[in-house]
């Protein structure tokens, strides 16, 4: 970006020249069969996470190992024993200069280029009601910190037993966190108690535990998009990257 910039300056580039080279210079192919969007991060303040789900081992390790090469790390989502092996295998085959980090509850993996740091901006809160929604809040962790947030966690303090959360909630407002996720699945009703009490945006994640007609996250969304308590945003069932990354950008953009 730098050298396009300076040839534009010194008259080497018209602007058109400049657009179309800074175009191509935020695409990275990787063979034929993805795009990655290197410079996502500097654009929108979350970087580009690659969801191994749906995609082949192979294809995981290359757009693993190729953008942590280019940008200094690569997060992965959703993924599998496999795509970790097939990921060491290519380090190992490539002599990648990176380090792998694999967090069998959230399923990620953090691909970092050796002597690489994420920058921190702030804190965030993460609440899970029970110890069945903690792999979705692992998720979420994962997101948040790769996106330079310090997390303050908090699990198993769902309202079966509303005394737990009192003093975690209290350790996150002394703590003027940005934002607070609250992820909670069966009936959903956390992340409105939360939203109650506090200043700051709150970020509900229904999962899918659950039993019968409210199973599979159905009732926690419904109960998280009907409450009556504002500053509550939901995002879909069991999905702790979009909560991560929303509450990043409450980091962000906080004054």
């Amino acid at each position: 970006m730098e050298e396009i910039l300076r040839r534009f300056a010194c008259g080497e580039l018209s602007i058109d020249e400049a657009c179309k080279e800074l175009k191509v210079a935020s695409i990275r192919q990787i063979k034929e069969f993805a795009k990655l969007d290197i410079n996502r991060l500097h654009r929108t303040g979350i970087p580009e996470i690659i969801l191994a789900e749906g995609k082949q081992s192979t294809e995981v390790a290359d757009l693993a190992v190729t953008l942590a090469t280019a940008k200094g790390f690569a997060l992965l989502s959703r993924v599998r024993e496999q795509d970790v092996e097939e990921i060491k295998k290519r380090v190992e085959e490539e002599k990648a200069d990176v380090e792998i980090d694999y967090n069998g509850v959230a399923r990620t993996i953090l691909v970092t280029r050796e002597g690489y740091i994420i920058e921190k901006r702030g804190k965030i809160g993460l609440i899970a009601a029970g110890t069945a929604d903690v792999p979705v809040a692992e998720e979420a962790r994962v997101v948040a910190e790769v996106c330079g947030c310090e997390v303050i966690t908090a699990y198993d303090v769902g309202i079966a037993g509303i005394h737990r959360l009192a003093a975690p909630l209290e350790e996150l407002v002394n703590a003027n966190v940005a934002a607070i996720i609250v992820v909670a699945g069966m009936d959903g009703a956390l992340p409105s108690v939360v939203a109650s009490l506090v200043d700051v945006p709150v970020i509900g994640v229904p999962t899918s535990a659950g039993y019968g007609l409210g199973g599979k996250g159905i009732a926690a969304l419904l109960s998280m998009l009907q409450s009556c308590s504002p500053g509550l945003a939901v995002v879909n069932i069991d999905n702790g990257v979009g909560a991560g990354a929303f509450a990043a950008k409450c980091v962000l953009h906080r004054k």
